[in-house]
C-alpha cells in the first residue's frame, strides 16, 4: 500500500553503494583484434538512428532484433564500448562474455563485471544467462521461480503493466530500457498542502518522475530489465506504463485514480498493479452511523465512481491487482477503523466497520486480485491483510522480522529490494548531495552506475505494496505467454483467463499449524493474532497459494479450467 502506512507496513532501510563504471577505454586507444558486443538502443530510437550511432561508434551490426532494439555487433576499436555507451540514441554497449562466476559484492570487482556483462546477460536470459548483479539479494525471485521463468519467457514487449502509484523514474537504467514513453500519464497534479512547492508551473509533474519513490519500486519489481545491471523484475522485458495517480506525499484520491482506470482501459494496457487504497477513507461506507450525512455521501461517490472504473478497465481487457493492505486484519471481520479520514479539516475518529457495506478500495472492488505478504520464510508477514472473502494469491513483500532463532531475524535482507530515485533517497537522508551512500545506511541502500556516469539507486522496502508487483509481474508472464494477437494489430489475452491460470499454477499452501498464529517473538501484541481459514487449496493466508511465475508461463493454458 501507499508508503503513509502506519508502522509494519512499508518500511524504508538502506543500501550498500556499488558502483557498475563500465569499460572506460580512452579514445586514443590502439584497435585490438574484432570483439562481438550486444548493444541495446533507448526507448523510442528508430532501428536506423541506432544503426547509425553503432556504425559512427566503430562497429558492425551483424544481427538485428528490431523489436526490441538490441544490436549484435562486432568492432575491432578498444574504445568502441565508451563510444557506444555515450551516444545519446544508445543505452550502452557490452562485450559478449561470461562472468564465470557469481560477482562479489566488491566495488572494483563489481564495477567491471557488471559493465562487461550489462547487455549480454538481458539478451541471453531465455537461454538462461546469469541474473543481475543485485538480483541474489531477490530472494522473492527464487521464491515465485522468477528466475527459471524467464528462460521459457521473460517477457513480451507488447505486453504493458500500467504502475498506478506515485510515478516512475524512468532515468534509473534498469527502468529506462522498459519504459513506455507513449501510454505513460500524470493524473495526479501536486498539491501544495500535502506534497509542497510544485517542482514545475503546472504543478503537473513530468512523466517519467517520481518524487515518492513508492511507485518507482513497484515498477522495478515487476519489470526492472534484465540487463547485466542492477537488479531484474519478475517480467524483465514488458513494457512498464506510468499512471501516476497516486500524490508525491503518498496520497491517492478518487479523481487521479478512477482518471488513471479509464485510461488504462482505453489504451489497451494488460495489467494494472493498485499498491495503494483511495484516501481519504480506510473503508469506504454507504451510510457508517459514525459518518456525517456529507461524508457518507462521499463515501458512496467513491464506492460507485471506483467500482465503474475497474469494471471498465476490466472490459476493456486490463487485468487488475491489488495490494490487500497492511493493517493485519481479516477484512472479511474489520476492525474498527481509527485512521480516517486521513486528510481534510476533520481529524481520524473511530468508525465501526460493517463488512457488508463498507470497502476497501481499490482491492475489495469488482475484478481485483488481492495479495497478501509473505517474508523469506514463507510464512504470512505480520502486518499483511489476509481473511478468506477477498484474498486472491500471496506474494513476496518482505518481512523485517522474519527469521527468529536465526541470523536473518530484523534484517533488511528479509524486505523486498528495488529500484528507488536519487532524490528522494537524499531526502530521506541516505544519500548526500554528491549522490554518495551515507555511511549506516551501506546495507540498505545500493548504487550502481554506468560507464557515462548515468546511476542507479536501489533500497529495500517492504508491505503488501511489494507482493502486490510481484503478482503482476506474474500476470505480464502470462498474458506474454499465452496471449494472443488482436484486431488493429494489437496483443494480449482476457483478464478472466489472466486471473484464472495465476490461481491454477499457484503454489498451493496449507494454514500454518497452529491456524491461530501469533507473532509474540517478533515483538507484536495480539492485535497481530490471526487466524487461517480453509484448506490448501484456498485459504485466508495464502488464498490459492504463493504465485509461481515458473509454473504460470510452463504450463498450458486450459480455458474454463478450475483453479
Amino acid at each position: 500500500m501507499s508508503k503513509r502506512f502506519t508502522v509494519g507496513a512499508v518500511a524504508t532501510a538502506a543500501v550498500l553503494a556499488l558502483t557498475a563504471a563500465g569499460l572506460g577505454v580512452p579514445a586514443s586507444a590502439a584497435p585490438t583484434s574484432s570483439r562481438t558486443f550486444t548493444v541495446v538502443a533507448e526507448d523510442g530510437v528508430a532501428a536506423e538512428t541506432a544503426v547509425a550511432a553503432i556504425k559512427a561508434a566503430g562497429g558492425t551490426v551483424v544481427s538485428r532484433s528490431d523489436e526490441v532494439g538490441m544490436f549484435q555487433v562486432t568492432s575491432d576499436r578498444a574504445d568502441f564500448a565508451a563510444k557506444a555507451t555515450a551516444a545519446p540514441a544508445l543505452i550502452g554497449a557490452a562485450e559478449q562474455k561470461a562472468i564465470g562466476r557469481k560477482p562479489k559484492l566488491d566495488r572494483v570487482e563489481q564495477e567491471h563485471l557488471t559493465s562487461a556483462t550489462r547487455a549480454a546477460a538481458g539478451k541471453a536470459a531465455k537461454k538462461g544467462a546469469k541474473l543481475d548483479p543485485l538480483d541474489d539479494r531477490l530472494w522473492g525471485l527464487k521464491m515465485i521461480g522468477a528466475d527459471k521463468a524467464r528462460k521459457i519467457e521473460p517477457g513480451d514487449r507488447r505486453v504493458t503493466v500500467g504502475v498506478l502509484d506515485t510515478g516512475v523514474d524512468a532515468s534509473n537504467p534498469d527502468i529506462a530500457p522498459n519504459f513506455n514513453w507513449a501510454l505513460s500519464r500524470n493524473f495526479a497534479p501536486d498539491l501544495v498542502d500535502i506534497d509542497g512547492p510544485c517542482e514545475v508551473a503546472s504543478c503537473l509533474d513530468p512523466v517519467g518522475t517520481d518524487d515518492g519513490g513508492h511507485g518507482t519500486h513497484v515498477a522495478g519489481t515487476i519489470g526492472a530489465a534484465a540487463n547485466g545491471f542492477g537488479l531484474s523484475g519478475v517480467a524483465p522485458k514488458v513494457s512498464l506504463v506510468e499512471l501516476k495517480g497516486g500524490q508525491d506525499s503518498g496520497y491517492f484520491f478518487l479523481d487521479p485514480v478512477v482518471n488513471a482506470l479509464v485510461h488504462a482501459g482505453r489504451s489497451g494496457i494488460d495489467v494494472v498493479n493498485m499498491s495503494f487504497y483511495v484516501d481519504p477513507w480506510l473503508f469506504n461506507c454507504t451510510a457508517n452511523p459514525a459518518d456525517s450525512p456529507e461524508n457518507q455521501a462521499a463515501q458512496r461517490a467513491t464506492i460507485k465512481a471506483m467500482k465503474r472504473a475497474l469494471n471498465f478497465a476490466h472490459n476493456n481487457g486490463v487485468t487488475l491487482v491489488g495490494a490487500l493492505g497492511n493493517s493485519n486484519m481479516d477484512l472479511g471481520a474489520p476492525r474498527t477503523d481509527t485512521s480516517s479520514p486521513n486528510y481534510g479539516g476533520t481529524a481520524p475518529y473511530p468508525r465501526p466497520i460493517d463488512n457488508n457495506s463498507c470497502w476497501d478500495l481499490p482491492v475489495e472492488g469488482p475484478h481485483v486480485i488481492g495479495v497478501s505478504a509473505v517474508g523469506p520464510s514463507g510464512k504470512k508477514s505480520d502486518f499483511s491483510n489476509y481473511g478468506t472473502e477477498q484474498i486472491s494469491v500471496a506474494a513476496p513483500g518482505g518481512w523485517f522480522r522474519d527469521g527468529f532463532g536465526t541470523d536473518t531475524f530484523r534484517t533488511d535482507a528479509n524486505m523486498i529490494l528495488s529500484t528507488y530515485p536519487k532524490h528522494v533517497l537524499q531526502e530521506e537522508g541516505s544519500v548526500d548531495a554528491d549522490g554518495n551512500i551515507v555511511a549506516g545506511f551501506e546495507e540498505s541502500v545500493f548504487k550502481q552506475c554506468k560507464a557515462n556516469g548515468e546511476c542507479g539507486y536501489y533500497t529495500y522496502l517492504q508491505g503488501t505494496s511489494m507482493a502486490s508487483p510481484h503478482a503482476a509481474g506474474v500476470a505480464a508472464l502470462i498474458v506474454s505467454r499465452h496471449g494472443k494477437p488482436e484486431r488493429r494489430g494489437g496483443f494480449g489475452m482476457s483478464p478472466n483467463l489472466v486471473e484464472q491460470h495465476l490461481y491454477r499454477t499457484a503454489a498451493e499452501h496449507a494454514c500454518p499449524e497452529p491456524r491461530l498464529q501469533q507473532y509474540r517473538n517478533e515483538g507484536r501484541d495480539e492485535t497481530y493474532d490471526a487466524y487461517c481459514a480453509g484448506g490448501v487449496n484456498f485459504n485466508g493466508f495464502y488464498g490459492y497459494g504463493i504465485v509461481d511465475a515458473y509454473a504460470a508461463v510452463k504450463t498450458p493454458l486450459k480455458p474454463n479450467a478450475r483453479p
